[in-house]
């Protein structure tokens, strides 16, 4: 069984009945469905035409979001009337299979699943020829966009549930990337694309505003020039929808940065220089969102590299971790990890779909 094989089966395996993808199935802190992580598994899906599943996915997170419209329009009733927000009224970033809210304290208000979600309904109306969004689907992206154009100037988690004080360009890339391709799926409705696209734009203009130091993204808004390899989104995966172009300079220069900074010694990449996570190791689904940027710009050998990366990190079983923490940033905080959640999850849905859309991508790459 090859490892595209092997992908697809345990994603398969790891989707719930209602279309939730488990984050991890072994890991107990990951036995919920994030938005973020299902709508990159569901992409990879569909890039394999496994396009029953992501559908399932799909009609699971628009469901989530319609069946909490009441909480939304309050939390945006509250914005509106500059009143403090209710922490109940934020849409949550994660549920259980069975689509309950996760009753732990949990950091919820991280937006960057939501942009993430809007890109993948449209890539998912992309790749299987669909015309039209279901009902359910299109009451789901009008609430999101509604909700992030009321939201997204406001400091939220980032990506990896961390500094909540801060607005993480990497989420601002998520945000840009859905709005703009759902007001692509508006049009084709003949709905209002408005205010998806003029957020769009505003969010753009502040994150090369804000975002941009000595010429390349930064971690952070108004931060100091240091990087994160999820600044990656600018670009990839999000390709036409993203905030920049992969020839951009900017980009150019952002990715060189990353390649300085975060490529570690096994040649996998790093979350940032100071991750203390297991000990900063090297993450699969980012070395393997790397290898689609180099095949974007058509550096085949690159994308190779991290193919053989990927592959290089399976267990006996065929099974893609999160991470890497053979040569981890900062050692001294391996064991401290493993005795709070013990070992690296594994599998990860995440990094099985990252390997599976770079693979897709070096498939076209070669016909």
């Amino acid at each position: 069984m090859t490892l595209i094989t092997q992908s697809i089966a345990i994603i398969k395996a790891g989707q719930g009945a209602n279309g939730a993808y488990v984050a991890c199935p072994a890991y107990a802190t990951y036995n919920y469905c994030w938005f973020r992580d299902g709508t990159f598994i569901a992409v990879a899906m569909d890039r394999w035409q496994e396009h029953e599943s992501a559908r399932r996915f799909y009609d699971w997170a628009t469901s989530m979001v319609v069946t909490r419209a009441e909480a939304i329009e309050r939390c945006m009733e509250q914005v509106a009337q500059g009143r403090e927000l209710h922490p109940a009224d934020l849409l949550h970033t994660r549920y259980t299979l069975d689509g309950q809210q996760g009753n732990e304290d949990w950091p919820n208000f991280q937006l960057d699943g939501f942009g993430t979600l809007l890109w993948g309904l449209r890539r998912h109306m992309q790749l299987t020829a669909m015309s039209t969004m279901p009902l359910v689907w299109a009451r789901a992206a009008d609430l999101l966009v509604r909700y992030l154009a009321a939201l997204w100037r406001r400091p939220n988690y980032d990506c990896w549930e961390e500094f909540p004080d801060q607005i993480a360009v990497s989420t601002l890339s998520a945000l840009y990337a859905g709005l703009h391709a759902i007001a692509t799926a508006f049009v084709v409705d003949g709905r209002d694309a408005t205010l998806a696209l003029d957020t769009a734009q505003q969010i753009k203009a502040f994150a090369l505003t804000s975002g941009v130091c000595d010429g390349h993204l930064i971690k952070q808004i108004n931060g100091d020039d240091v990087v994160d390899a999820s600044l990656l989104w600018a670009c990839v995966p999000f390709q036409e929808h993203g905030l920049l172009q992969c020839s951009d300079p900017v980009m150019q220069a952002t990715v060189a940065r990353i390649e300085h900074d975060l490529v570690g010694k096994h040649g996998g990449v790093h979350r940032y220089a100071k991750d203390t996570f297991y000990g900063g190791g090297e993450w699969v689904l980012l070395t393997a969102l790397l290898g689609e940027y180099y095949a974007a710009v058509g550096d085949f050998a690159g994308a190779q590299r991290c193919l053989i990366f990927a592959e290089a990190a399976t267990n006996a079983q065929s099974q893609l971790p999160e991470q890497v923490s053979s040569a981890p940033l900062h050692p001294e905080y391996v064991e401290q990890w493993l005795a709070l959640w013990g070992p690296v999850a594994c599998p990860l849905l995440w990094s099985h779909a990252a390997y599976l859309s770079l693979s897709a991508q070096m498939r076209a790459l070669e016909l």
